[in-house]
């Protein structure tokens, strides 16, 4: 009932909430506060005892979201242009969670396994909360946009290897003899693989969708099957193979957008990427409906520590930014899109997903409480901080863009 009677309400004043300066995933949050521990307390979710639930459900959001994102990545491919995404998504996150570390150990007090395992869980973006920053169309040629949805694309699955390292520092995974195993098994093979698997999946049905297409069979396609169905073979062939499934399902999807584009004979060709995107983005916001109430429901007023709140502001003003100018420090990034970059490292379902995949494997109950309340803090925040900030600066980039651009045209 909660969730239908807020569906009803979001449908029914759509129009009042484009113009409306919060974003939706606040309004989910504040209805789940509201009824939640942290107000009337009509209902609870406990994390720890549905930590098998959440893990399911924020592996499914995560993965439609991921499929999103790779099929609105521009045609075609440009290595120059993915330079600076690859970096974010690299260099960004692997000095992220070293800062992130340092501060568990030095200020929260958590071992090196914990604050590596921490670090991992909460430097990818996300790629559900973050969608008034990201590539709103596969016609989008926003370049702040294009790096911030290529990145969170990639580093969903980028964060994997810091997360099986932390556990592997807990004792939770078996790293090999001075960590050999770690880099061979866990970085080169199931990032390797990953990526292989979903570029062979998203290549061969987007050759095979235009072929039946074209004459002499001209058949008709059901897209949102074809858009589901490639995300579960490749994800399943992705864990058959040990490889990062994450890394897959985004890399099928930019495949299967680069192929049907790159072979299409008629203007403008029908595909399956467009033609299963609508229903896919009906089903990102539906998970983010249901994911964002249930983090409202999780927290209780004792939830918010100053550790958390702490951890929280380090790593939007500190980490990330940081990390940021680090990686594209010799990219030509303006200093506008350098700085927004930096800010909006939207935290959301890709962390909570990481905190349960290691209540799954085994975290000691006490650590497991403390991650998954540092967790629901710093995606809180995130929600609030980022969801209230994003509709003013982006407004203001894109009135200083236009400014900008009339000015050269008036020089011109």
């Amino acid at each position: 009932m909660l969730i239908g009677g807020l569906l009803l309400a979001m449908g029914l004043t759509s129009s009042v909430l484009k113009r409306s300066p919060v974003t939706p995933a606040i309004i989910y949050l504040a209805v789940g506060l509201l009824v939640g521990p942290t107000g009337l307390h009509l209902f609870h979710f406990n994390p720890l005892k549905q930590a098998a639930l959440l893990e399911v459900l924020t592996e499914v959001a995560v993965l439609i979201s991921l499929f999103s994102a790779g099929v609105k990545m521009p045609a075609p491919f440009q290595p120059a242009r993915w330079r600076e995404p690859v970096l974010l998504a690299t260099a960004s996150m692997a000095v992220t969670v070293g800062l992130i570390t340092l501060f568990a150990w030095y200020a929260l007090d958590l071992p090196l396994g914990a604050g590596v395992l921490l670090g991992a869980i909460l430097a990818p973006t996300d790629p559900v909360l973050a969608t008034d920053v990201q590539v709103r169309h596969p016609g989008d040629r926003d370049q702040l946009r294009f790096n911030l949805t290529c990145e969170a694309g990639m580093n969903d699955g980028a964060a994997f290897p810091f997360v099986v390292l932390g556990l592997g520092l807990l004792g939770l995974h078996d790293l090999g003899e001075l960590g050999l195993r770690w880099v061979l098994a866990d970085v080169l093979w199931a990032s390797g693989a990953g990526i292989a698997i979903g570029v062979a999946g998203g290549t061969a049905l987007g050759r095979l969708s235009l072929w039946l297409r074209r004459a002499p069979h001209r058949h008709d396609l059901m897209d949102d099957f074809l858009g589901l169905g490639l995300i579960g073979v490749v994800y399943g062939a992705s864990v058959m193979a040990h490889a990062w499934g994450f890394l897959a399902v985004f890399f099928a999807a930019v495949a299967l957008r680069q192929t049907e584009l790159g072979q299409a004979r008629t203007s403008p060709p029908a595909t399956v990427s467009e033609g299963s995107l609508v229903f896919k983005e009906h089903l990102e916001r539906l998970s983010e409906v249901v994911l964002v109430l249930l983090v409202g429901g999780s927290l209780f007023l004792n939830s918010w520590s100053w550790q958390a709140v702490g951890l929280a502001l380090f790593l939007f003003c500190v980490a990330r930014p940081l990390s940021v100018w680090l990686a594209l420090l010799k990219q030509p990034v303006p200093l506008h899109d350098r700085s927004l970059t930096g800010w909006f490292g939207v935290r959301g379902i890709g962390s909570l997903y990481y905190v349960m995949y290691a209540l799954q494997h085994g975290l000691p109950e006490p650590l497991a409480l403390k991650l998954v309340q540092m967790t629901l803090i710093v995606v809180t925040l995130s929600i609030v901080l980022h969801g209230l900030s994003v509709k003013p600066l982006m407004r203001c980039l894109k009135e200083g863009r236009g400014l900008r651009l009339a000015s050269a045209g008036s020089r011109g």
